[in-house]
């Protein structure tokens, strides 16, 4: 088992699209549920900051693992991808340095049932985060895995599938990421 923390830096603004709680009030139109609502996709602690799950970053990078299709030297035509979907763990959320209250809101004309190519579309307003990052933990538990790998694989998610909302995987452009650096431990 090895850990590693990983330092990254947002390229590109950051969104999230949690699931909200609050329930439209009687005779509230759409507009006004968004506009009194559209804070809740936010991930929030208990001391009002904003912070980017755990399995965010590890779904970001098994994705990156399954995208680049790696084979494991000596393995034949095995992957990487089973080995970061079960041997990878990241234990603590990315506290960001911002309060959800000075979170800006950005409101987008979407799909109503959140899938591309919907044919009914409304105005939904969404969290933007332009300047993010951090540290975030990663413990390696698959010794198939080895640093040169995680490196690779974590500055590959970071181009190519993102985190959050638009991200890149799902034909967007925001949630891109560099990797700073990575101390071992």
């Amino acid at each position: 088992m090895q850990t590693a923390i990983a330092t990254i830096e947002g390229v590109s603004p950051y969104s999230q699209g949690s699931v909200f709680t609050s329930q439209k009030n009687e005779k509230e139109s759409h507009e006004d549920y968004e506009k009194r609502c559209w804070r809740e996709r936010l991930h929030t602690d208990k001391d009002g900051h904003v912070f980017i799950p755990p399995q965010a970053f590890k779904n970001c990078i098994s994705e990156a693992a399954k995208y680049l299709s790696i084979q494991i030297p000596g393995k034949g035509k095995a992957t990487y991808t089973k080995h970061f979907e079960s041997g990878l763990l990241t234990p603590t959320p990315m506290r960001l340095p911002i309060l959800v209250d000075d979170v800006t809101g950005v409101w987008r004309f979407v799909p109503a049932d959140g899938r591309r190519g919907g044919t009914k579309r409304v105005w939904k307003c969404f969290p933007e985060i332009a300047d993010w990052g951090g540290d975030i933990e990663f413990i390696i538990f698959d010794d198939t895995i080895t640093k040169k790998v995680l490196e690779y694989h974590l500055q590959q998610a970071g181009k190519f599938i993102g985190l959050g909302v638009f991200r890149p995987r799902n034909n967007g452009y925001f949630g891109r990421f560099d990797v700073k650096k990575i101390v071992w431990g």
